[in-house]
């Protein structure tokens, strides 16, 4: 049974007004246990919409959000509970800091959540690890510290509620090119570990194409493709009819191939175009 499943989501914004706009349609996705989702699509496609719904910070204008099975708007759902298990970090997350320390910032969900002090405190702690964050900042204020360091405690705010789902809205945004790729391995290294549910919303077609296991595109609040990385971007030119770009290395192994070079369509990183072009000059 999928961990999370929407059938037949839709979602209206100004619904019955002179400014309504449908924003997705008919989204029906199953995504697993453990699986790493990664979420593209031009401005505009519903990505962020679709999110907001995961975790029942929307309600849909029709169809159904199944959290383990279970309908998260039916009357007997708890829908608090869920937003503790589907934990959501917003874009530019750092603007939601509003505790006098980093260290009240993180443990704030976990003690809404009814966890004892030392819980607390051991989550924090825990979060506070998996995101590179230095233990000497927490007794700080988090309007003290740098960008990068606030980007950090928010998402450890999130990771401390220990969620089965964490979805995260272009947490990179705004990082130079060092501090993205930092927090998308600590990101990485958090999933391996924890083997939970991650979504993670990205402009960036390099990063989805190497930590996803399963790309999700997006094209005017439709599903136009939910496959994994390869599959997806092997669609070249549907891609770039929506207005996305491939990821440099794609685009460069399928230059190759249209001057007629015996090049994999699967090519995706650094380390697989090497491999290819090695085998390439090797076996002529």
């Amino acid at each position: 049974m999928p961990i999370i499943e929407t059938k037949n989501l839709s979602f209206i914004y100004g619904k019955g007004t002179s400014i309504e706009k449908l924003a997705i349609k008919n989204i029906n996705l199953k995504i697993e246990s453990g699986e790493f989702i990664g979420i593209i699509g031009h401005t505009g496609s519903g990505k962020s919409t679709l999110i907001q719904q995961l975790n029942g910070l929307l309600k849909p204008s029709s169809g159904q959000i199944l959290f383990n099975g279970k309908n998260i708007w039916e009357a007997s759902s708890d829908i608090r509970s869920i937003r503790f298990k589907v934990g959501m970090v917003f874009q530019y997350p750092e603007y939601q800091l509003f505790e006098e320390t980093v260290f009240k910032d993180i443990a704030f969900g976990p003690l809404n959540m009814g966890l004892s002090v030392n819980e607390a405190k051991k989550r924090v702690l825990d979060a506070a690890n998996f995101v590179g964050l230095d233990i000497s900042l927490l007794e700080r204020s988090p309007f003290e510290i740098s960008g990068g360091e606030k980007r950090r405690a928010a998402i450890a705010g999130v990771i401390a509620m220990d969620p089965d789902v964490l979805i995260l809205d272009e947490p990179t945004a705004g990082l130079d090119p060092i501090g993205r790729d930092l927090l998308l391995s600590q990101i990485t290294a958090y999933h391996k570990k924890r083997k939970n549910i991650v979504i993670l919303i990205s402009h960036s077609m390099e990063d989805i194409a190497r930590i996803s296991n399963r790309v999700l595109v997006l094209n005017k609040g439709e599903v136009a493709m939910f496959d994994k990385p390869a599959a997806v971007f092997a669609r070249a030119k549907e891609l770039t009819d929506i207005g996305l770009k491939l990821p440099q290395i794609a685009s460069i192994m399928l230059k190759l191939r249209n001057k007629g070079y015996k090049i994999p369509n699967h090519i995706l990183t650094v380390e697989e175009a090497i491999d290819a072009i090695y085998r390439l000059a090797i076996n002529g």
